[in-house]
């Protein structure tokens, strides 16, 4: 099994390789289409609007922002949709869910991850 990992889409890719997944709602400011080397761009399983905004990126809210956002995925069928994908995939090569926040602990992506991981444990 290849590995599935976490990437700031504004880093350097480390490597292309990997498929890259970017999981925001919204398009990263000041990324080119050309620049993102995404293969998908999954903005379905991006928190809604209304989370985004609610959320701010503070850390103090991080722990209830990922309770609010799992019930949102829970209800996602593009969250099924990512995780099948992601499954198939993982077969071949690595995959790499990008993101925008510029907090590298506390942003979808990773709770994304912790939820793939967990989901394809036990798939």
């Amino acid at each position: 099994m290849m590995k599935l990992t976490v990437e700031r889409i504004y880093a350097k890719p480390a490597d292309l390789n990997g498929y890259r997944i970017l999981v925001d709602r919204l398009w990263p400011r000041g990324i080119s289409k050309i620049n993102a080397h995404l293969d998908w761009w999954a903005k379905q399983v991006g928190p809604s609007n209304e989370l985004r905004k609610w959320f701010g990126h503070d850390p103090a809210k991080f722990a209830e922002f990922k309770q609010r956002y799992l019930a949102e995925l829970a209800d996602n069928p593009a969250f099924a949709e990512l995780k099948d994908k992601v499954s198939v995939i993982l077969q071949k090569q690595n995959v790499i869910l990008l993101y925008g926040a510029k907090d590298e602990q506390h942003n979808q992506a990773v709770i994304l991850k912790e939820l793939l991981d967990k989901s394809l444990a036990n798939h």
